[in-house]
């Protein structure tokens, strides 16, 4: 009752917005992530394949493609799509929810508002945690199953995601799982902070859409938010992302030793030896396949959570 007193009291206030659930956000994330792996992976290889290559073998993205097609075979261009696929989906799960978790810290006690240092800090938060929980171990065993080349099963060197695991572990140890976490910690916290500040900026923007009003955006609304939230990040955070795939890949040599030392020692030995171009390697097929990778995600976990708005807040609609 003193609530209604105080409300009809004073109708220029704001009702509270009911938070929508971390757990809601965590499942609508995985259900993304699935749709976007399946869609995207032949990009991601060609990706991983350009930010390798030291000696200029492929001439581009679709020279690439067509290379790995016409020699291995295309079902290569979904080589590691189980790890990638896996990771993905606990990705965008963890990713989600924590950056929930970490909002409703920094939400405003009568508005139910987060401010955009607000969105910042907690997207940067969610992209740290993912990178050290899941992205990096995930996409160490991915990468060196990416690099692989050659037809035969037999004669590759790792037999499947957990063969590879397993190897890693047995001749780097356990830590060999974390290899370049620095440069994905990184990439993931910038490229996190931006997106989930960007992506409330351009619905808001846009469609006239705030979090926990009842509306729900059309697919191909969500799909442009998506798209342009996905575009800064790869052009900030590409010097990171090559030298994250460079220490993820290599193992050691006869004599024991890894070429790269750590992030600052791959950047200064990348740009001595192949120029400073050489840090943005891969960006174009990071650009064709993180942005249309936003746009599947966002299509996908906004209708989960607008189906959640409609039928568990109707009163957010009011």
């Amino acid at each position: 009752m003193k609530e209604n007193q105080n409300e009809s009291s004073n109708p220029t206030a704001s009702p509270t917005k009911r938070p929508i659930p971390p757990y809601v956000k965590a499942l609508s994330g995985s259900l993304g992530g699935i749709v976007e792996a399946t869609c995207l992976q032949p990009i991601d290889v060609i990706k991983t394949r350009l930010q390798l290559d030291r000696t200029g073998s492929y001439k581009g993205i679709i020279h690439c493609g067509a290379t790995v097609s016409r020699t291995e075979g295309v079902r290569a261009l979904w080589k590691g799509l189980t790890p990638f696929a896996t990771h993905l989906t606990l990705k965008y799960a963890l990713r989600m929810g924590s950056n929930a978790v970490l909002q409703g810290a920094f939400k405003d006690a009568e508005t139910g508002k987060v401010s955009n240092h607000g969105r910042l800090i907690s997207g940067f938060g969610a992209g740290v945690l993912e990178a050290l929980v899941i992205v990096t171990p995930f996409e160490v065993v991915k990468i060196r199953l990416q690099q692989q080349k050659g037809l035969s099963h037999d004669l590759l060197k790792y037999k499947g995601p957990i063969h590879c695991a397993r190897m890693i572990i047995r001749e780097e140890g356990i830590l060999g799982l974390w290899s370049g976490a620095a440069p994905t910690v990184m990439r993931n916290g910038t490229n996190q902070a931006a997106m989930f500040t960007a992506k409330n900026a351009f619905d808001v923007l846009l469609w006239k859409k705030h979090e926990g009003d009842g509306r729900v955006l059309l697919p191909w609304q969500s799909m442009i938010s998506g798209f342009l939230a996905g575009t800064a990040g790869p052009v900030c955070t590409g010097p990171f992302d090559v030298v994250k795939t460079r220490l993820m890949a290599q193992s050691r040599g006869v004599d024991g030793q890894m070429k790269y030392k750590g992030m600052i020692h791959a950047i200064r030995t990348i740009y001595a030896e192949e120029g400073l171009l050489a840090l943005w390697k891969g960006l174009l097929p990071r650009l064709m396949r993180i942005p249309p990778g936003q746009a599947i995600v966002w299509t996908v976990a906004d209708q989960v959570i607008g189906l959640y708005e409609r039928r568990y807040l109707p009163s957010a609609a009011l």
